[in-house]
């Protein structure tokens, strides 16, 4: 006599076990924020790692010539998709690596169309879809926020990565266009890979110094937060962020989009690929959420007053 008999429990996990990559341009402790915010979206949604997903993990360490090696390896796995957490030079890196495994992006890097990454927002048309944080807007607001805080507020220093364009961009158009009416002056100052931050500090403020500090995005600036933010206290600049983490480590204001709310929103692209629906016509996303977030402590470190009318507009202040 035939029994039917029930698969197990280990071969029906097997069986629902999603495998998915996750490749980032920075270490992984800088990473950790962004990592665990899409773990929890992903919760959300009920995937659960070692339940019924595996998630690979690989960190270029701010070191753009490891992202083909790493992405090859990513790859070789035969995974379901590819998480992104980087701007456009890991993008790319993910788009040469692979054209049938979905690619999901997290927000970083200009604008996906202009970059010639996908055909448009709506329809990507390839393999690559997910979050675009790009908001020309942000720029202007940032630069506005700092000199309501600062009136006096003359020159303003952009550190910036020269191989991002999109941070070129901004330097080179969005920024000055936006300073004019404010009577600031731009001054723009480049962080390359090869030299310390230091050193660059130390060249650019004897070269061309400046009394206010707007620190772009990219894996290279992630990479130096801490030397960053030190610097701008100890040189008494009051700073504005692209991102909100250098604020808790110790800058004075970020305006921009909710990362968390923006990274947690990866999972859904996750959630969609999963179920089966395809990148070329999984629309691309938009920021519709977002953020003002003052440090106190640190203006009251380099001697900064917070107007009141700009305290009362912050959704987090650090004391």
């Amino acid at each position: 006599m035939l029994v039917a008999t029930r698969p197990s429990a280990e071969a029906q996990q097997s069986k629902k076990l999603a495998r998915l990559g996750y490749v980032s341009a920075t270490h992984r402790s800088i990473d950790l924020s962004r990592a665990e915010a899409i773990r929890m979206g992903l919760r959300e949604l009920g995937y659960v790692e070692g339940r019924n997903i595996a998630i690979e993990y690989r960190y270029a360490e701010g070191q753009r010539d490891r992202y083909d090696g790493l992405l090859a390896e990513l790859v070789r796995l035969n995974l379901d998709l590819i998480i992104v957490a980087g701007g456009d030079p890991l993008i790319r890196a993910a788009s040469r690596a692979t054209k049938s495994i979905p690619v999901i992006m997290t927000g970083g890097g200009a604008d996906p169309v202009e970059a010639g990454l996908v055909k448009s927002l709506s329809r990507p048309g390839g393999n690559v879809t997910g979050i675009t944080n790009v908001s020309t807007e942000l720029g202007g607001k940032r630069l506005e926020l700092l000199k309501e805080i600062v009136p006096e507020l003359a020159r303003v220093a952009v550190l910036y990565d020269p191989v991002l364009p999109a941070s070129v961009g901004d330097v080179k158009e969005i920024l000055p266009t936006a300073a004019r009416p404010l009577k600031l002056t731009v001054v723009p100052w480049e962080l390359r890979a090869e030299e310390s931050v230091e050193k660059a500090f130390a060249k650019l403020r004897k070269k061309d110094p400046a009394d206010g500090l707007y620190v772009l995005g990219g894996a290279l600036i992630r990479a130096n937060r801490d030397h960053i933010t030190q610097f701008a206290l100890t040189s008494r600049l009051p700073s504005t962020y692209f991102q909100k983490e250098p604020v808790d480590a110790g800058g004075l204001m970020h305006y921009g989009v909710d990362m968390e709310a923006s990274y947690r929103r990866v999972a859904y692209y996750v959630d969609r690929l999963l179920k089966g629906a395809k990148p070329a016509d999984l629309p691309i996303e938009q920021p519709t959420k977002f953020e003002l977030v003052i440090n106190l402590k640190t203006a009251r470190q380099i001697g900064v007053v917070i107007p009141p009318h700009v305290l009362a507009r912050a959704d987090k202040v650090i004391k």
